[in-house]
């Protein structure tokens, strides 16, 4: 990424359990103020790089380097990194103003004292009394835990539920007193493991546009990890997608959704359209029996190649119009568009579009060249 530091470097980074192997030779570099998330279904690796990172787990071979240095041996506690969990581990028997503050308030002394500074103690401590007494210092610390911890409520919008306890909250509130337990720390990096996954729908979709806005305005790299790729398209700068502890591609939300580099990727990042096909030769592609203008892509002339439509990309027109003319086999309401199955020439196509059809009949369809999309045919092992 143009003018941004690299904060985490992961080099040919290995893990097994039980002789699998489950993250499988990785490369990531991760930069400062990025919103990165590792997608793929559950068993694909991406919890344990996120937990190797965190320095829970070490790798079995490679090299993890936050800042140029080389953190393998770290433990947690010494990695300018914080962690919300799936579930979120707060603490039934404190109110929340101390589930957030318990971190710093079982740091030590001399953590405390770099964590805020000299001058910002003795700022605190001049307004209880004599600064020259521990008890007054300590006393300063105190209260700047539970100022800053009361910040940390504020970004995440509970500053009236302090005194609360957490049982008394419903998930999404517990999820954000987890948020604001690991922002007080200032963390340089926050990682997410599926945090919304508890969440209701309607909750997880508000939770998105909070947590993209928060790390925006906070500054800090979010590494997320999640299996739900509308998350990842709506929160991401840019979306690793991982099969089988393997990166099958690195990039933005758009060039993912767009480009997918192979079937797996095209199929598990949003519904598609994956048809056989022939690059003729430049700037010309035939599926389905019809000449296409194409644009951007230098195949061999008659390769063979996978020809990718979003459902979306499709246009409707009248059938004396149509490059492609199909019968509708299946329709149906999904409130913003109408999904319906196309079938041409023994091939079903997933068509949206706001036009009403009906289960029978014929309907006629382009593609803008701009919109049709490429990959190499996967040979078969």
């Amino acid at each position: 990424m143009e003018n941004k530091k690299p904060l985490i470097e992961l080099k040919n980074i290995s893990k097994s359990y039980d002789d699998e192997t489950v993250v499988n030779d990785v490369n990531l570099t991760i930069y400062e103020n990025e919103f990165l998330t590792l997608l793929g279904p559950s068993g694909c690796g991406k919890t344990t790089i996120l937990r190797m990172i965190a320095g829970f787990i070490k790798p079995e071979a490679g090299e993890i380097i936050i800042n140029g240095k080389i953190f393998n041996d770290l433990p947690p506690y010494a990695r300018p990194i914080h962690t919300v969990f799936q579930k979120y581990a707060l603490f039934p028997h404190l109110n929340v103003i101390d589930n957030v503050a318990f971190g710093l308030n079982n740091r030590s002394w001399e953590y405390l004292e770099s964590f805020f500074g000299k001058d910002k103690i003795e700022k605190e401590a001049k307004e209880l009394g004599d600064v020259s007494k521990k008890t007054v210092i300590r006393k300063a610390i105190k209260n700047l835990i539970y100022k800053d911890s009361e910040q940390a409520l504020k970004l995440v919008k509970l500053e009236g539920f302090k005194k609360r306890k957490v049982d008394q909250l419903s998930g999404g509130q517990q999820q954000r007193v987890a948020l604001a337990r690991a922002l007080v720390n200032k963390p340089q990096i926050l990682l997410l493991d599926e945090p919304l996954a508890a969440l209701d729908l309607k909750l997880r979709q508000n939770m998105q546009y909070e947590l993209k806005e928060m790390q925006r305005n906070l500054g800090i790299t979010f590494l997320f990890v999640t299996h739900d790729q509308e998350e990842a398209m709506t929160m991401s700068d840019r979306i690793v997608v991982m099969k089988e502890g393997v990166i099958q591609q690195l990039g933005s939300p758009k060039s993912i959704y767009n480009e997918p580099i192979n079937r797996y990727v095209a199929n598990f990042i949003g519904e598609t359209n994956i048809i056989k096909g022939t690059y003729v030769k430049k700037d010309v592609v035939n599926f389905l029996g019809v000449d296409f203008k194409c644009m951007g892509y230098t195949f061999n002339d008659n390769e063979e190649v996978d020809v990718v439509i979003r459902p979306e990309d499709f246009d409707v027109v009248d059938v004396e119009k149509a490059k492609l003319v199909g019968e509708v086999v299946f329709s149906l309401f999904k409130g913003v568009h109408n999904e319906y199955e196309v079938l041409v020439k023994n091939e079903k196509l997933l068509v949206h579009t706001y036009e009403s059809y009906e289960v029978g009949q014929p309907i006629g369809l382009t593609i803008d060249p701009y919109e049709i999309h490429m990959m190499k045919v996967e040979v078969s092992e």
